[in-house]
């Protein structure tokens, strides 16, 4: 039996659950190819470029689940979890991933709105009299 790598990536309140498996470059998200899911470009090289820096473009199937969050967080969650199944199936995967950032999740969030103000910082119009 092959065997299947699991791994979860995040970003905003967007979730991955990436498997990956040896293969021929298969690339599916919520059953839906990949540039079928992602329409723009720079979202597909998000996603691609975990295999572009490692070379290993065509040697593995990656199945993604996502939910959640808007599609570049979703984007970016598969990369990460894309990025953390390659470092878990060879861990000489990792200094390239390393280099540019990627084995990192980005902690940033939306800031809570606030009450008595209109959004998270912006406030309502003063008036002196």
């Amino acid at each position: 039996m092959e065997t299947i790598t699991h791994a979860i990536g995040r970003r905003k309140t967007a979730i991955a659950r990436v498997y990956i498996t040896p293969g021929n470059g298969k690339f599916t998200i919520n059953d839906k190819d990949y540039k079928a899911y992602f329409p723009t470009i720079a979202l597909q090289a998000a996603v691609e470029q975990p295999f572009d820096l490692t070379n290993l473009k065509n040697n593995y199937d990656i199945t993604a689940n996502v939910d959640g969050g808007g599609i570049t967080g979703q984007a970016q969650a598969v990369r990460l979890g894309v990025v953390r199944a390659l470092v878990k199936v060879n861990p000489e995967n990792k200094p390239p991933l390393k280099k540019e950032g990627l084995t990192t999740r980005d902690p940033r969030m939306v800031e809570r709105k606030k009450p008595g103000q209109k959004k998270a910082r912006k406030r309502f119009q003063f008036s002196k009299r």
